[in-house]
C-alpha cells in the first residue's frame, strides 16, 4: 500500500477485510486470506479475550498479546471466529465507517459485529494494518472494544 493508492483501494481493502470474516466456504475463506495477507503476515490481538485477561489477573501477571502468523494460522483464526459468531446465524461483521490512511502507510479499519435479529451492535473493534511491498497485509494490530 503506497501513498499513490486511491480511496477506492481503501474501500476495496475494507470490503475484502470484512468478507474474510463472513465467508461461509472454508476454501473461499482461505483464498481470501491468501489474497489479502502476506505469507508471513500476522495479527496481534492487543487485548485478547476476557477469559485470558482474567486468568492473567488471577496470576498477577500482565496479559499477553496473542500473535497469529501465516496463512494457515490465520485461516484457523478466521475460521474459528466464523464458527463462533457468523456461522451460528446470529451475527454478521460489517464495516461501519471509512478506512483511514495514517502516516507511514498504516490504515485503520473499524468493524462491528451486528445481530442479524435486530441489527444491534454486539461487538466492535479497530484494526491497524501495515503492508508488505506487494500490497498485502503484513501486520494487523487488533483492538476489540
Amino acid at each position: 500500500m503506497t501513498d499513490r493508492d486511491t480511496d477506492i483501494d481503501l474501500k476495496q481493502l475494507a470490503e475484502r477485510w470484512v468478507a474474510q470474516w463472513n465467508e461461509p466456504d472454508p476454501a473461499e475463506r482461505r483464498r481470501l486470506i491468501r489474497e489479502l495477507w502476506a505469507e508471513d503476515g500476522y495479527q496481534l490481538m492487543v487485548n485478547p479475550p476476557e477469559e485470558m485477561r482474567a486468568a492473567a489477573a488471577r496470576l498477577s501477571v500482565p496479559f499477553p498479546a496473542l500473535e497469529i502468523r501465516g496463512h494457515d494460522a490465520l485461516a484457523e483464526r478466521v475460521g474459528r471466529a466464523y464458527e463462533m459468531f457468523v456461522g451460528t446465524g446470529e451475527f454478521v461483521f460489517v464495516q461501519p465507517g471509512e478506512p483511514v490512511r495514517h502516516a507511514g502507510g498504516a490504515v485503520a479499519v473499524t468493524w462491528e459485529m451486528r445481530s442479524r435479529a435486530d441489527d444491534s451492535v454486539a461487538g466492535s473493534g479497530l484494526e491497524v494494518l501495515t503492508f508488505a511491498a506487494d500490497g498485502r497485509v503484513r501486520s494487523d494490530h487488533q483492538f476489540v472494544a
